[in-house]
């Protein structure tokens, strides 16, 4: 975002009562930590992309051998 796009919300900001100013800020800061978090889950997702499809390859290949079993969730 350029310095103008930054200036011009704060311009729209400053308009607004203080209380409501807070509320907006609270939203953002909210919004950036969503996108945050949204690139870390997708740059950790692209370092491990091929180790997820081997081992679901892994898995598929072990299905159609007759070597999978049924995993018990309650043993968990």
């Amino acid at each position: 975002m350029s310095s103008a796009a930054i200036a011009t919300l704060l311009k729209m900001m400053e308009s607004l009562p203080v209380d409501v100013q807070e509320q907006v800020a609270e939203h953002l800061r909210e919004y950036i930590y969503d996108l945050q978090d949204e690139n870390r889950w997708n740059e950790s997702f692209q370092r491990t992309e091929q180790k997820l499809v081997a081992a679901a390859k892994r898995a598929k290949q072990e299905i159609a051998e007759g070597q999978a079993t049924v995993m018990d969730y309650d043993q968990l």
